[in-house]
């Protein structure tokens, strides 16, 4: 069944379409949602939420987009929207970082003995304001102006975050002895 039918059948409340769309797509989505949730239990309550919410509003899906995109996007604004209701204010920066200009190098290289567990590892260890938009621009590929949509911050607060996070980064992988 080609991708665009399974979804025409999703559209049409069809059980076992949406069961197989489910099926195609929930083990990445929980990789994903593990990335921004702490348990296991919130990340598959998060993928279970987010397909819900796909199936109730599949009537606005375009196929302008890869569908998969478009599910990673929901998986990770829902997982985004869970750890600001845990938290009062996610991100609590003073009002002079808000309006810093930072100035990136864009290298993102590190040396060959750092393995991908060590990065991610490290990321884990990011303070949460930081930690987010280095996982949305280096792990999902979004740009500023997607992160800053999805955050609800600003550009320059995105810039600000991943210059931060990337100095924070460089300094736990040199407390592994690899940078």
């Amino acid at each position: 069944m080609f991708q665009t039918e399974l979804i025409e059948k999703c559209r049409n409340n069809d059980r076992r379409a949406q069961l197989k769309l489910y099926r195609q797509y929930c083990s990445a989505m929980f990789c994903v949602a593990k990335r921004y949730l702490a348990s296991r239990e919130d990340a598959e309550d998060a993928v279970q939420e987010s397909f819900i919410k796909v199936f109730k509003n599949l009537h606005q899906y375009r196929e302008e987009v890869a569908f998969g995109a478009w599910l990673k996007r929901i998986v990770i604004n829902h997982c985004l929207d869970r750890v600001k209701k845990e938290k009062e204010k996610l991100l609590a920066l003073e009002e002079k970082y808000l309006n810093a200009v930072v100035e990136e190098n864009g290298s993102w290289q590190v040396e060959d003995s750092v393995t991908p567990k060590m990065v991610v590892r490290a990321i884990e260890q990011l303070p949460e304001s930081s930690r987010y938009v280095v996982m949305l621009f280096l792990l999902e590929g979004y740009d500023h102006e997607e992160i800053a949509q999805i955050m609800g911050i600003t550009e320059v607060n995105s810039r600000t975050l991943l210059f931060r996070g990337k100095q924070k980064l460089r300094e736990i992988l040199r407390e592994y002895k690899v940078v």
